[in-house]
């Protein structure tokens, strides 16, 4: 028994997929709360119509957080888009989920009116599983630059955080059937896509192309509703059972699709649901075929940086290009002292130097990828390279990673 355990939930596995998962977290709540700040007036602030989940807060802590000054709320306001952010980027990753999280709580028993709905509440289940973990911040984090480590998307983990978000998934799939058959308007009863197909209630169907063939086909829309139901509660354990796995993730994730091509659903279905089908695929898998795919690369021509050896914020920048360089793309040569710039040589003699060697690096690199906005933006090919040149000439100025052991380097 107590192996049993081991495996399904204590188990060490790479925690890269979690870490890719809190990427698509991050932008789930984001897309969830931020709107919500554009009109403080109507939402939060104390001239704002409100109304309160008692279900989900006890009654003296609404009252409780009623108290709030408007000055109060502007301060949650800044506290959520700072830790937003810093989570998203994994900055302090576990403490900034934590606070977060609290900045979520606190706006939802404010005023559930703009963001309380069971997405909203499935959502915040889902923090706080995050907040009990600093693994999500194990690699495409700035933590992981910070600490050094380049063997951070390979490094072992416990798998529980992991293996609950699972279950999570797996539950809400189960009921969300379980719902449809033992709630009002039972779909083995009743046909509700027909109905829905015929008399749209507005915000929940799309136009789209079968709508009006389906609104004159009841027994197609029945049997869809069939389905439909039968899907959702088989899917746990299709996602289980390692021989239905894969083909279990594929129609999850075809079946999310489907949900926000036909219907006005919220955010967590286009972010979250989907990264949630990608965390059953084993990690082991994951990190294999990105060894294997380095592996392929280390065998073959590839790009070479060539920076100054001898200058220690030079070779620490290197170690985080490394960190970031998932795929081992580039091979990575000292060059001699004093150089003025990195150096970027690709193997069919195209060479770059110092902002413009930087700018071919972000689409090399995944974790750059963001920063393709800024670099390409209008005017960066001008004002790029006097950046990168006073950088230059005063890199000594810059700490460096002084100290590396067991794979972890500090500032």
């Amino acid at each position: 028994m107590k192996n049993i355990w081991n495996i399904l939930f204590l188990e060490e596995r790479p925690s890269i997929g979690l870490s890719f998962f809190r990427i698509f977290v991050a932008l789930t709540v984001g897309l969830h709360v931020v709107p919500s700040f554009f009109h403080l007036d109507d939402n939060y602030l104390s001239t704002a119509f409100k109304t309160y989940n008692t279900n989900f807060f006890p009654p003296h802590f609404i009252y409780f957080v009623q108290q709030s000054p408007d000055a109060l709320v502007i301060f949650f306001v800044w506290a959520f888009v700072i830790t937003w952010f810093c989570f998203l980027i994994g900055l302090f990753s576990q403490i900034s989920c934590i606070l977060m999280t609290v900045c979520c709580y606190y706006f939802y028993a404010l005023n559930d009116f703009h963001i309380g709905t069971l997405s909203w509440d499935i959502l915040l289940v889902t923090l706080f599983l995050m907040c009990v973990t600093p693994y999500h911040g194990d690699y495409f984090s700035v933590d992981c630059l910070r600490r050094g480590d380049i063997d951070a998307w390979r490094r072992p983990r416990p798998f529980f955080i992991q293996r609950l978000l699972q279950l999570q998934t797996a539950s809400t799939f189960f009921f969300t059937g379980l719902y449809k058959i033992t709630g009002e308007g039972n779909w083995i009863t009743g046909n509700p896509i027909y109905y829905l197909m015929n008399y749209p209630v507005q915000g929940v169907t799309k136009n789209f192309l079968l709508k009006e063939w389906m609104a004159v086909h009841p027994h197609f829309c029945y049997v869809t509703g069939l389905m439909i139901v039968a899907t959702e509660m088989s899917m746990p354990f299709l996602l289980f059972i390692p021989r239905t796995r894969r083909a279990a993730i594929v129609l999850g994730l075809c079946w999310h699709i489907l949900l926000i091509l036909t219907l006005d659903v919220p955010t967590i279905f286009l972010f979250l649901f989907p990264a949630q089908m990608l965390l059953f695929i084993h990690p082991q898998k994951i990190t294999g075929w990105i060894a294997s795919k380095r592996a392929d690369r280390a065998h073959s021509p590839r790009p070479k940086i060539i920076f100054d050896g001898q200058c220690g914020f030079c070779r620490s920048s290197v170690r985080i290009l490394q960190i970031m360089d998932l795929w081992g793309n580039l091979e990575y040569i000292p060059g001699p002292k004093g150089m003025n710039e990195m150096r970027l040589d690709f193997p069919d003699g195209k060479t770059y130097g110092g902002f413009f060697a930087f700018r071919r690096l972000v689409w090399m690199l995944p974790m750059l990828y963001p920063a393709a906005a800024v670099v390409y933006f209008p005017g960066a090919g001008i004002l790029g390279p006097f950046v990168y040149r006073w950088i230059a000439r005063n890199r000594y100025l810059f700490p460096v990673f002084h100290a590396c052991a067991g794979g972890q380097c500090h500032l």
